[in-house]
């Protein structure tokens, strides 16, 4: 699915073909490495499937295309720079493509905007992290399924050390005004993500 949009993408920008094939089998390598779990290229599929609905009220759909592609093409667990190289990595590539200066830095402050979550005066980018986040919204049967597969990213660390960490991403969102910054997915998905996430504090507890 995320493979078909991002070249269609792709093919307005640049017709050099074998660009667009270079490009898209790099994510496809580093989404598909051993040791991911949920940041996968079913990830990216998701995140066309919450963002389509709300389809009409992206300006810039492009430059979120390249964001999704690439917003976690870097993933470590063991590193906490993950999005400044993800962010990188595709200003080098949209350069490549010889993207303009603009979107350039469009798509670079997207991916970070990925660290924290907050909200945003661009509301192409609200509507990126949003989706970002659906997860934490879906039912309670899908969100236990999440948490296993983020424990099992971060199985190099013992639960002395996870717990903690994890419990403070939790209250990060927690305390936030609202955990969406869109009316779109606050309506759909604020009152199960809040659910979800107390929920998955007292199983860490």
């Amino acid at each position: 699915m995320f493979d078909q949009t991002f070249k269609a993408q792709l093919a307005k920008i640049t017709t050099d073909t074998r660009l667009i094939e270079k490009l898209w089998k790099e994510i496809e390598v580093q989404y598909s490495k051993s040791g991911r779990f949920y940041h996968t290229l079913s990830h990216l599929d998701n995140l066309i499937v919450s963002l389509t609905p709300v389809l009409d009220n992206i300006l810039d759909w492009q430059t979120i295309v390249l964001s999704i592609a690439y917003h976690d093409i870097v993933y470590n667990p063991l590193k906490k720079d993950n999005e400044e190289k993800s962010a990188e990595l595709a200003n080098k590539r949209l350069a490549e493509l010889g993207a303009s200066k603009f979107q350039r830095e469009k798509c670079f402050s997207q991916i970070m905007a990925t660290k924290t979550h907050s909200f945003s005066n661009d509301s192409d980018t609200n509507y990126f992290t949003d989706a970002d986040l659906s997860i934490l919204g879906s039912d309670e049967d899908d969100y236990v399924r999440y948490s296993q597969l983020i424990r099992k990213e971060y199985k190099y660390f013992p639960d002395f050390i996870y717990k903690p960490g994890r419990q403070k991403v939790l209250h990060h969102f927690l305390e936030m005004p609202r955990i969406y910054k869109t009316d779109y997915f606050y309506q759909y998905f604020e009152l199960q993500a809040r659910a979800n996430l107390k929920n998955e504090l007292k199983e860490l507890s």
